[in-house]
């Protein structure tokens, strides 16, 4: 028998100070039996970084020919296609053929092996930006999840700050890869 999908609510307040967006938005959040806590708040994370009304968590882990998050014109055209983790050269290609741009975020101690390995056979993507979380960064995320979260994220001068009312993590991030 198969395993299914644990389903998390999360309530999240936004005010992006950069980008001039304030809005909340109540999510549903499929975490596949093989994913843990803390991939599925890096997701939660680049949902709240990237937040815009037509930003959609998709099937991800579920299927491959998905991202973990996109967001789409009027036209179903993909604009903004989102992977969490290490994907494999080949997803991001396909990505970056796909999608206006493509945007890595990478996590875990592991990440930085993953990187050297990739980085030359993306390096001509393009339209490809690769951000790294420190792994102490993602762990104290990933204490954050609970099956029913309220959670407020704030944004100003490209820091990052995720609260539940009990803790606040500082998001740290490394920009690997830029788009050019």
């Amino acid at each position: 028998m198969a395993l299914k999908a644990t389903i998390y609510k999360a309530e999240l307040s936004i005010a992006d100070m950069d980008r001039n967006y304030y809005g909340t938005h109540l999510l549903t959040l499929a975490r596949h039996p093989s994913e843990t806590d803390e991939r599925m708040m890096v997701r939660l994370l680049a949902f709240a970084i990237h937040a815009n009304e037509q930003l959609t968590f998709t099937k991800g882990m579920f299927d491959v020919e998905e991202p973990d998050l996109w967001q789409k014109d009027l036209t179903d055209a993909i604009e903004l296609w989102i992977e969490i983790g290490q994907p494999e050269e080949r997803r991001i290609l396909k990505g970056a053929g796909r999608a206006e741009h493509v945007i890595v975020y990478c996590y875990s101690s592991a990440s930085s092996i993953w990187w050297k390995g990739i980085a030359n056979k993306i390096d001509r993507a393009k339209n490809v930006s690769v951000i790294n979380l420190p792994s102490d960064t993602t762990a104290a995320l990933a204490s954050m999840a609970t099956r029913n979260m309220q959670l407020q994220c704030t944004i100003q001068d490209g820091q990052i700050w995720l609260t539940d009312g009990n803790d606040t993590v500082q998001v740290e991030r490394e920009t690997w890869k830029s788009e050019r």
